[in-house]
């Protein structure tokens, strides 16, 4: 019989949440986090960079994400808890760990969030009249809050009505690339195909970079494990799942899509777009109102999961414990909620989609290096908190692949990004250091106050 996990590490910290997701539920929130504009654009960038041998970018990358899948979901499986990767880090080497693994991982959604609520943005301005140009300010402002306020509005009705919106929102990201593989499969030409030669630029690390961006953010999704219904089953299978799914997805696009446009992918920063624009122009539109759909889709998977790492350190004590509630009726964190969305929505009018986007995958890195080792160190301790956990066979060579393969892609960051991101961690090492002592001293004194009394 497993050990049960520490005291206060997940339980407590979930204590009037409901645990009402199901596999299908989980698996659909999954694919919606991973699945964003990025499959939209990314086709071009990397046929660029590896040619018609493009496709093994997103292949080889699948392995490495797919090794990290597994220690999350082994992790996942014995530390079912809100925040996700904060939870069962902070379980594996304790609280201080914990803290940094978290505000990297709500950091890291607060930015990517960011980032695509402005993109969003973007595009209702470029769809602007150009008699209307001077209102472009305004309608910047009002598209960032109507897009981040509507889904925070419905995640705080309650943790199922975020769900449906999650699952309904996925099948309409899903349409217009079922369409793309359907009728683009029509449409391939063998020519485009010369494998005999290389077309590339050859910078393989850049196609790396992109394709493993594109695979990111199974992690956010596991946020709300403090309200999944049987997690050591549902987390597991739902994660197979759906990383499983996305790798056939993104592999049979990049082959339609090289099928279709040939040598001039390269160049397509709308590769599926132009790819249909061959066949019909209304498909082409249907893949640009695709592309803003699968945004407002990641924008709702985010926005339900990663306000419960707020939720889940402020029931640990190390944020405002006001952040910590939860409503009494929809039983969601809806302050976290709220706080988080506004982040969000500050983080949107001050940036671009570039800029918070690579912010935010380079944030990713860190953070699965620390869920690798802790899905390593849980199943050697056999803590399990929900039952049976995965107990998968061979859970170290998965760990290794992990952690070595996002070392590499932190090297191949500039070096002011790497400063960066050496910043975001000591600030929040400093961070929980002052309010451990803030804490240590409140108690004395409480303490001194009550032996005086």
């Amino acid at each position: 019989m497993p050990p049960e996990a520490p005291e206060g590490s997940g339980h407590q910290r979930d204590t009037g949440l409901v645990r009402a997701m199901g596999t299908g539920a989980l698996a659909a929130n999954i694919v919606n986090s991973v699945v964003g504009a990025t499959i939209f654009a990314v086709p071009g960038a990397l046929a660029a960079s590896l040619g018609v041998y493009a496709v093994l970018a997103f292949v080889g990358c699948a392995l490495v994400i797919g090794a990290i899948a597994i220690c999350f979901a082994e992790a996942g499986s014995r530390v079912p808890t809100s925040g996700g990767a904060y939870g069962f880090i902070e379980t594996a080497f304790g609280p201080l760990t914990g803290y940094v693994a978290g505000t990297v991982l709500w950091f890291a959604g607060a930015l990517a969030s960011g980032g695509l609520a402005a993109a969003v943005a973007d595009v209702a301005i470029n769809l602007l009249p150009p008699a209307y140009a001077g209102l472009a300010g305004v309608l910047r402002v009002a598209v960032i809050i109507g897009v981040i306020g509507s889904i925070a509005a419905v995640n705080v009705r309650g943790v199922l009505q975020g769900a449906r919106l999650i699952n309904t929102l996925t099948l309409l990201k899903l349409v217009p690339l079922a369409v793309f593989l359907v009728v683009g499969a029509t449409a391939i030409e063998a020519g485009n195909f010369p494998l005999g030669a290389f077309a590339g630029d050859g910078e393989a690390g850049h196609a790396i970079i992109l394709a493993l961006f594109a695979y990111m953010g199974m992690e956010t999704s596991l946020c709300a494990s403090g309200e999944i219904a049987r997690p050591a089953r549902t987390i597991p299978r739902a994660l197979v799942l759906a990383m499983v799914g996305v790798t056939l997805l993104y592999t049979a696009v990049q082959v339609v899509a090289q099928g279709i446009l040939g040598p001039a992918l390269a160049q397509s920063t709308v590769p599926l777009a132009d790819a249909m624009a061959r066949v019909s122009p209304a498909l082409r539109l249907l893949m640009l109102a695709g592309a803003a759909v699968s945004m407002y889709g990641w924008l709702s998977s985010d926005i339900l999961s990663s306000p419960r790492i707020l939720f889940a350190l402020a029931r640990d004590g190390l944020m405002p414990t006001i952040l910590g509630r939860v409503h009494p009726r929809t039983h969601v964190p809806h302050v976290a909620i709220v706080a988080y969305a506004t982040l969000a929505v500050l983080l949107a009018l001050s940036g671009t989609f570039t800029q918070l986007a690579v912010l935010s995958a380079l944030a990713t890195a860190p953070l699965y290096i620390a869920g690798c080792a802790a899905a390593w160190k849980l199943a050697r301790d056999r803590v399990a908190m929900a039952g049976d956990p995965l107990n998968f066979r061979w859970l170290l060579p998965a760990v290794l692949v992990g952690i070595a393969s996002m070392v590499a892609m932190v090297a191949m960051a500039s070096p002011t990004e790497i400063a960066g991101l050496a910043l975001l961690v000591g600030i929040s090492v400093a961070a929980y250091l002052l309010q451990t002592r803030l804490r240590s001293a409140v108690a004395r004194r409480t303490t001194g106050s009550g032996a005086q009394q």
